[in-house]
C-alpha cells in the first residue's frame, strides 16, 4: 500500500518542507572570514535563561525603543556564556544598535564594543535559522585550524526591510 502512496507523500509533505527551508535560507552558504568589526553602540537588556527564550527579551527591548520614540538599528545579541556548557542556558545582552547621537531609551542599558579583529560568519537566512548555520560554520572553520569556539560572541541581524525577504546575520568572535 505504501509503495503506491509514496509520490503523494513526497508531494504533500516533503516538498513543502524543503520549499520552506529553501525560502528561509536553509541552503544558503555561510561565509567565514577574518576581518575587523565594530565599533558598535547599542542599548540592551540583560538576559539569563534558556537560549530558546531570548526572543521575548529582545522584543521587550524593541518595545522600549518604540515607547521612547528612538530608532532601533540592527538586532544585536552579545552572548556571554556558552549554552553547551549549561544545558542551553546563557547570559546575554539583548538589544539593538543605536546611532551615536541617539538617547538610550529608559529602562535599557548602554553598551559599546570597540573595533577589534574577529572571525566573522555571515549568512542570509531567517532569524530563527541563521544562528545555528553561522555557529556551525564558524565552529567547523575553527576546528580545521585547531582552535575552539569561545565566548563572548556578537550576533548582529540586519533585516531585509521587506516582509517577503530574509535578512543577514553576522556572527563575530574575537580573534
Amino acid at each position: 500500500m505504501f509503495k503506491k502512496q509514496w509520490p503523494a507523500f513526497v508531494l504533500a509533505f516533503v516538498l513543502p518542507l524543503l520549499a520552506v527551508f529553501w525560502w528561509w535560507g536553509g541552503f544558503n552558504p555561510v561565509n567565514v572570514s577574518e576581518t575587523e568589526a565594530g565599533p558598535y553602540r547599542y542599548a540592551y537588556l540583560d538576559y539569563e535563561g534558556l537560549i530558546s527564550n531570548m526572543r521575548k527579551t529582545q522584543r521587550k527591548a524593541l518595545d522600549e525603543f518604540a515607547a521612547a520614540k528612538v530608532e532601533a538599528g540592527d538586532t544585536i545579541s552579545v552572548i556571554l556564556t556558552d549554552p553547551r556548557a549549561d544545558h542551553g542556558k546563557v547570559r546575554a545582552q539583548l538589544g539593538y544598535t543605536l546611532a551615536e547621537a541617539a538617547a538610550v531609551p529608559p529602562g535599557l542599558k548602554e553598551g559599546r564594543i570597540a573595533r577589534r579583529p574577529v572571525y566573522a560568519a555571515t549568512v542570509q537566512a531567517a532569524v530563527l535559522l541563521a544562528p545555528s548555520k553561522a555557529y556551525q560554520a564558524l565552529a567547523d572553520t575553527l576546528e580545521e585550524a585547531g582552535k575552539p569556539l569561545v565566548m563572548p560572541t556578537v550576533e548582529r541581524y540586519r533585516p531585509a526591510g521587506q516582509a517577503n525577504r530574509i535578512g543577514t546575520l553576522t556572527l563575530e568572535m574575537n580573534r
